[in-house]
This record gives structure tokens, sequence and C-alpha cells, in this order.
């Protein structure tokens, strides 16, 4: 009796042992588990967070701290922005992805409100509010292709120009520090690479994007006598009538090759006039209408986007742009026109014809005349051929 008494309590307790450590084991279980469910998001977060703090730690070392602070809060910002927008993928039909097949090219996955697609050449501020940069807005362009040679023609020629003119000077001859001595170079732009033409800079720094701003757009030879001119009134008269592309007229017939650029002293403007027998195919086609030589040119904003893509990357003297500029505006015969009114001396120095090289026992200036020659047949020969082409493509070739 005793004997069995005994076992009974004894398997009694060893069940009522097992029982409290399976329930010890999952409470802990539980513990535990609460423990690593608190943990691993922490953990997530400092190691998501990491780009940003190194970011911010880097700019520390070049704004200081509080502006490093703000900037590191707008890093992690914008990297929580970047990971909504980006979920997904293209054409995924996830409306979080930004695609705006509008946009300008290249710019397709920014929202259209950040893009700014156009410029200008104001000049800017390193300080201060960026609101408050500008006292004045110019709202017509001018620039020159120069040598510091012909300074004092420049000198001139600028101060006709008012504040509601920016001044840009293309130079040719690597001396733009020069200029320095002139109390509105302060305030002009220059660009200088040696040895070259002002249609070879047009193409580069004068994109119609660029040159947004600007109502008119003035690309002019440094031999110009301005005495006669007065760019506000110029500009008057080109509004009166319409032209979309113009220039003062010559006086006198020095330097004076086409007819319908000859000042007329009876007219304000004029916008035809008679050539050599032969001359003109067309009484309303260049060079009798629709024609303005590239010594002086001024163009609006919507006939200089044309012109600008016009311009061949390689053929940089622009011979045979001036027979071609009717092709921008329409009507041409009644959109290009001279201004009598205000008019200019073509002074005809050859300075950018010295900056060529001695080939074949040539001078400079000859070798400089002969590629001038070339690249007229040439521009000639890729507008027929590229007219000829597209008319084909539409079967009407």
């Amino acid at each position: 009796m005793c004997t069995m008494g005994s076992n009974h309590r004894s398997g009694v307790l060893k069940k009522s042992n097992e029982s409290t450590r399976l329930t010890l084991t999952t409470i802990l279980g539980i513990v535990f588990g609460f423990f690593i469910g608190i943990t691993l998001p922490a953990l997530s977060n400092s190691t998501f967070n990491l780009l940003p703090s190194l970011s911010s730690t880097f700019d520390k070392s070049f704004v200081g701290d509080d502006t490093a602070r703000e900037y590191g809060s707008s890093l992690t910002s914008n990297a929580g922005l970047s990971r909504t927008v980006s979920s997904g993928s293209h054409g995924s039909g996830d409306s979080s992805k930004i695609y705006v097949s509008t946009n300008p090219r290249g710019a397709e996955l920014l929202p259209p409100g950040i893009v700014v697609s156009e410029s200008d050449l104001y000049l800017r501020r390193l300080w201060g509010n960026p609101d408050e940069d500008l006292t004045t807005r110019p709202k017509y362009l001018v620039t020159f292709t120069v040598g510091f040679d012909q300074w004092k023609n420049i000198d001139k020629a600028i101060k006709k120009f008012s504040e509601d003119f920016t001044i840009l000077l293309f130079h040719y001859d690597g001396r733009a520090s020069e200029w320095e001595q002139f109390e509105w170079s302060k305030q002009a732009i220059h660009v200088s690479v040696k040895k070259q033409t002002k249609w070879w800079y047009a193409k580069r720094f004068l994109h119609p994007d660029v040159v947004a701003a600007y109502d008119y757009i003035f690309i002019w030879d440094e031999d110009l006598g301005v005495e006669h001119f007065n760019a506000e009134k110029y500009l008057h008269v080109v509004k009166k009538h319409g032209l979309e592309i113009s220039q003062p007229g010559l006086e006198p017939d020095k330097g004076l090759t086409w007819e319908m650029t000859k000042r007329r002293g009876d007219s304000e403007v004029h916008k035809k006039t008679s050539e050599k027998p032969g001359w003109c195919t067309d009484p309303q086609l260049p060079p009798c209408a629709a024609f303005v030589e590239i010594m002086a040119p001024v163009f609006s904003r919507d006939a200089w986007r044309c012109v600008w893509h016009m311009i061949q990357n390689d053929l940089v003297h622009g011979w045979g742009l001036d027979f071609a500029l009717q092709k921008c505006v329409d009507p041409a015969h009644e959109k290009i026109g001279v201004v009598d009114s205000q008019w200019i001396v073509h002074q005809v120095v050859p300075s950018l014809g010295n900056q060529g090289e001695t080939e074949d026992e040539k001078a400079p200036w000859q070798s400089v005349r002969e590629r001038c020659k070339f690249e007229w047949s040439q521009f000639q020969a890729r507008l027929a051929d590229a007219e000829k082409n597209y008319f084909a493509g539409l079967g009407k070739g």
C-alpha cells in the first residue's frame, strides 16, 4: 500500500513539472518573438537611412552645420519621394511612375512642373534671393564677332545700344581680357575661342532655347559704321512693318554687293528691288526680294529658331545662308526687308580673313576666300538634296 501510494505521488509530480516547463517555454518564446519584432524595424530603418546620413556628413564640410542639417533633411525627404515615384516599371500601369512623353527629349522622367526647357543670358549674383537678381530684363540681344584691333569701332557700336540689350562678344583672337578697360564690358558676356567665325559661335552658343528671352537677335560683324544708326528707332520700324528678318540699309556703295541692301533715301523700308538682268528668276525671291546679307542681320525670336536649325555645323562662313533665309518666314517677300531710315556703313575690314593659314603658297585671306566659295556650293547642294528627298518621300519627286 505504501509503495503504491508513493509511486502515484511521483507520477503526479512528474506531470506537474513537465507542464510548468512547457508554460515557461511558451512565455519565453512569446517574449523573444516580441523582442525580435520590435528590434528588426529599427535595424532596417537604420540601414536604409545610412546613405542620407553619409550625404549629410559629407555636406557639412562644405556648407556648415545648419545648412548641412537642412540639406540632409531634404535628402531624406527626397529619398522617400524617389522610392514612391520609382516603384514599379515603365509601362506597367503604375500611376506613381512619372513618364511624360510631351516633356523635352531626355526629360520624360521628370514631373512637368520642374522642367525648364528655355534659358537666357542674364547675369546672376552668387548671393541673395534669386528673385531679386535682376533689376532689368533686356528684351534684345546683340552679338559682335570681334578682334581687339577693332576696339574703337566696337566701342562706338555698343554705345548705340541701350540697357534693353544684352551685349555678347565672340572673341576670335583670344584677347578677351583686354576689353575690361571699357565700362560697358563689365556687363557684357565674353566668349573666347580662337580663329572661329560668327556662324560657328552662333551654332554653338545661340541655341533658340538659350536666347528665348529675347524678342530680337542682332548677329553683326565688327566692321560696321553706326553713325547714322539708332537701335531703338530701328526696332520701332521693324515692328511697324512686320519684319521677321531685316538689316539696316548700306551706304555709301563701298562694300555693296547686292542692290537689295543698298539704302534708299526716299523710303523707310524696302522689301524688293531690281537686279542685273538674269539674276532674279522670280521678283519675289532672292536677290530681288526676301533677301538680306549675312553681315548685319536682325532676327525675330521665331525666325531665329528656324534659321539656327538651318545653319550647318561644319559650314562656318555662312555663305549661301542669306539666299536661304526666305525659307524660314512666310510670306518671305513681306516679312524680310531692309530698313532705309536707319543705315550703316560696311567698312570692309578683312580681319577674319587674316586669321587663316597659308596653303599652296597662297596668302591666308585667299585660302579663307576659297573655303567660303566651297561652302556656298556645299550648302546649295545640301539644301537642294534635302528638299528633293523630302518631296520624293511624299511621292512628288
